[in-house]
This record gives C-alpha cells, structure tokens and sequence, in this order.
C-alpha cells in the first residue's frame, strides 16, 4: 500500500471526498498504531457553502490551515468535547475540506477500544468525534502534514462508484439551502457508517 501523494489533496472537496472513501488512514501514537478504512466523507466548499468554517473567505486563528495547500490535517472541537478530523483539500488559497466522519477499525483495535472504553467494533469510529478518541487524533494534530509520518493516508482498498452512495450532510441545518446538498458520500451496506440511510 502506498501512502497518498500530495497531488492526491491538490484537487476540490468534492472529488477528493469521494476518492477517500476506501484508503487507510493512519495514526502513530506514543501509545501505538491505529489504522481504520474511512467509509464515510462530507466536502466542505469553502466560501461558497454555508456550512462551511470558511464561508465568505473568512479566515482566522482557527481556520488559517484550510487557506493552505491540500493535504494537512483541519482538527476542530464541536459541542466542547468533541474533536473533528478534516483533510484540507485544494490549492493554496481556496479553502475546502473533506470531514472524514466514520472509520472501520482496521489494526490497534485494542488500543481504540481502550480509548473509546467499548469492545463493539462498529460503534469504535462510528462518527467524528468518536472515530478522533478510537485514533487518539486531537487538537495536538491541527495543522500536521499528511505527507508526513505521524498522521497519514494509505492507498486501501478500491471502491467502485456503484458502492458509493450520496446524502445531504449530517447537522448542518443552520446552513439554509447547502444543508440539503447531496456531499455526504458512504460505502453502502457499510455497518460502520454513523448514520444509516
């Protein structure tokens, strides 16, 4: 398995949300390796979609990394507990990203369920901040370069384009009309996924 060139991230949210389905992404702790198969993705648009942290241009503290080249890692924290790991995608300058929102748990499985306190292995990384505590990811990896050998992505596994299944994103209702638009991407028949559909 090879690990994902930084041409692999130079490209829009869109695409890059949907080739993500299937590779490995991979984290190497103190406390050890964690590798789970992402199976479900949301694109972020930048300036033009609402739900975005980036909508209308804007930059600050928090979102500085997202206006950088593709292929560094976007952590943030919702509801005050919760970290949220995003690959930002793109040239320089246009600030989207993918939400990688659910993982199969592939290897340091134990260590995920010692981090997560639960044995059921679809419930490891079955959501954002759920799949960030199995991976041990926090906000310590903000800004940490994908290309690099802490926190990457493998190759994986191939999906093909009938096993890929498209939804309106998860709990972005306050974002007006982008709240229905279909960029939310999961491998179907996936047990792992976060939400059913």
């Amino acid at each position: 398995m090879q690990k994902l060139p930084r041409t692999f991230y130079l490209r829009d949210s869109l695409t890059v949300a949907k080739d993500l389905l299937g590779k490995y992404l991979v984290h190497v702790s103190p406390e050890g390796k964690t590798v789970g198969k992402i199976v479900e993705t949301e694109a972020y648009r930048g300036p033009m979609d609402a739900a975005a942290h980036s909508y209308s241009g804007k930059l600050t503290k928090r979102t500085q990394i997202m206006f950088g080249p593709g292929g560094y890692a976007y952590v943030f924290l919702i509801y005050g507990m919760y970290w949220c790991f995003n690959v930002v995608t793109g040239p320089e300058n246009s600030p989207e990203v993918v939400l990688v929102r659910a993982l199969e748990p592939i290897s340091g499985i134990e260590l995920m369920q010692q981090r997560r306190c639960t044995t059921k292995l679809t419930n490891l990384c079955s959501g954002p901040g759920k799949l960030c505590t199995a991976m041990g990811i926090s906000k310590d990896q903000y800004g940490v370069d994908l290309c690099g050998d802490s926190l990457y992505l493998l190759s994986g596994e191939y999906v093909a384009e009938e096993d890929i299944a498209a939804t309106p994103r998860i709990n972005v209702s306050y974002a007006g009309e982008a709240a229905s638009y279909p960029w939310r991407f999961i491998i179907k028949n996936s047990p792992f996924v976060s939400v059913k559909s």
